[in-house]
């Protein structure tokens, strides 16, 4: 049993779980939604993205917890309870004229997602974020795929910013609990003055004990999601999070509602989870796209092709 007290949950639901149904909820789906995780004592909620639809393809078929607006979220939730909002948005993406002052927002935090060569630009928006009064987080995806050389790079320049966490992303699924032990040992070693951040996606089955690990060794905030919603394998369960971690204050009834009356009925319709297409790209360190696209293929459950297709030299080669 995890035996810690400074565990944040993250709730990414929303956010996370939109690339699944292209951010499809109804207001009142999260409505219901905040308020089971506000009971729950759940910390934060991801209501969405903050990015700006003048900077995206295909954004008027997106549904409004893409790009979030201010206004929209006061009709959303005009009472806040203890649980913060928080945002996600992209380098390139973001037009930081659409970000209110946080007292004139119902965001509390702002987190920001990039690839460890755009470190630079992310902690400019870091910056921004945090003069408007956020706390903010940066995010470094595809860790797995990151020379040694660059983390380092990225480390000196996170060091001196005023980000106030930074977080170590399992975005491919492929990290086991030696991988989460070392590299939270090495940002811990290299970032003394941060706070940590973990997210992790199941395509191997690991991310609740990844996660769980990441809490033990001092990680504060942990991201998950109601019934693993979340792109392709998905996400570490909230409510294992909420029942597993003890000497918080976390309670288990009002996620169990969550998920009986909103996240059962929606998995009938839509697919996340552990499935073998993802396990395969977990298992190769490889971008879920390939997996995706198979799934939504006549072919889907043709796994043996699939694996064939992506260990045949020639097929890897045209992918680099």
């Amino acid at each position: 049993m995890v035996k810690s007290n400074k565990s944040k949950i993250v709730d990414c639901t929303i956010r996370d779980g939109g690339l699944v149904n292209n951010w499809d909820f109804s207001v009142e789906f999260v409505q219901n939604l905040y308020a089971g995780l506000n009971e729950a004592g759940v910390d934060y909620m991801e209501i969405g993205y903050k990015n700006s639809p003048k900077l995206l393809k295909g954004a008027e078929g997106a549904g409004p917890w893409r790009f979030l607006d201010d206004d929209f979220l006061r009709k959303v939730i005009p009472q806040k309870g203890h649980t913060k909002l928080s945002a996600l948005v992209d380098i390139g993406r973001v037009d930081e004229n659409d970000i209110l002052p946080r007292s004139e927002s119902m965001l509390d935090l702002i987190r920001v997602a990039c690839y460890s060569k755009d470190v630079d630009k992310a902690l400019q928006l870091v910056q921004t974020f945090h003069d408007l009064g956020y706390e903010t987080t940066i995010n470094i995806m595809a860790l797995s795929n990151v020379m040694e050389n660059e983390l380092l790079e990225a480390f000196e320049q996170i060091r001196e910013s005023v980000v106030d966490v930074v977080y170590i992303v399992d975005s491919y699924g492929s990290l086991d609990h030696n991988d989460i032990h070392y590299l939270v040992e090495k940002f811990q070693t290299h970032l003394p003055n941060k706070r940590l951040g973990v997210h992790t996606h199941n395509n191997l089955q690991l991310a609740f004990s990844n996660t769980l690990l990441a809490s033990e060794k001092g990680v504060e905030l942990l991201d998950a999601s109601c019934y693993g919603m979340g792109r392709a394998a998905g996400n570490c369960p909230t409510e294992l999070l909420v029942t597993h971690l003890k000497n918080t204050k976390y309670t288990l009834r009002p996620v169990l509602d969550i998920l009986e009356r909103l996240m059962i009925p929606l998995r009938e319709k839509e697919e996340w989870g552990y499935i073998i297409p993802y396990m395969i790209t977990g298992t190769l360190d490889e971008h879920p796209r390939s997996a995706m696209a198979l799934r939504s293929s006549e072919d889907k459950d043709k796994a043996v092709e699939f694996y064939d297709k992506l260990t045949t030299p020639e097929v890897n080669f045209g992918d680099k």
